[in-house]
């Protein structure tokens, strides 16, 4: 080869440091790309963020709307089940006064117009029974019933040979039910057993033996 082309391809030792400079500063990113790349990155974790925030307030709002309905119906079907409970208040006592009329009519009597007033006052509470019944009224405390004091409440106890210990053996006022609420309860009076009232107590019978000593 000729002196000439050996010159034409033959680069100084300077030449060829600035030649790999230049490659190096070409393969390598600048430094604005960088830090383009960062921001961009805490752009997306920042709205990665903010789109999970949003989406935990969604299901909250949505939890709150559905016990908002929740509770909405529960009011509903409480006011359409227990609405009436003042005026069944009311109206058991026009009851009590029916039963207390016919309980004091004479039975004995021969006079067709007691017997009529007897017979209409007694139709007239089977029929408020009836009424009260289909709307969800019912009597408690009835005699011979175990005393229930959530529904019963007892005036005194009495001694009993036919109705057992703890149970009702007089009423003087019936108690009544709305559905499952109480809206009055019973005045009754409640069996102890006689062996319960004769027998003495250890005491009792201390002091009655040191009395006969």
């Amino acid at each position: 080869m000729s002196e000439a082309g050996k010159s034409g391809n033959t680069q100084e030792p300077e030449e060829v440091e600035e030649t790999v400079e230049a490659e190096a500063e070409t393969e390598a990113p600048a430094p604005d790309a960088q830090a383009a790349a960062i921001a961009l990155a805490e752009r997306v974790n920042e709205l990665e963020n903010e789109l999970s925030e949003a989406r935990d307030e969604r299901l909250r709002a949505l939890a709150e709307a559905e016990n908002a309905r929740r509770r909405a119906q529960k009011d509903r079907e409480e006011a359409n089940r227990y609405g009436a409970s003042g005026l069944a208040r009311d109206v058991v006592s026009v009851a009590d006064n029916l039963a207390r009329a016919l309980a004091a009519m004479p039975t004995d009597t021969e006079s067709e117009a007691v017997k009529n007033l007897a017979s209409g006052v007694e139709m007239v509470e089977k029929e408020l029974a009836q009424a009260l019944s289909k709307h969800g009224v019912k009597a408690v405390g009835e005699i011979g019933d175990h005393f229930d004091p959530n529904t019963c409440q007892a005036v005194f106890e009495m001694e009993s040979a036919d109705i057992p210990a703890g149970h009702i053996a007089q009423v003087m006022q019936k108690g009544y039910m709305l559905h499952d609420r109480l809206i009055r309860p019973a005045m009754v009076g409640v069996a102890k057993s006689i062996s319960e009232a004769s027998e003495p107590t250890e005491k009792e019978g201390d002091a009655q033996n040191e009395s006969n000593d």
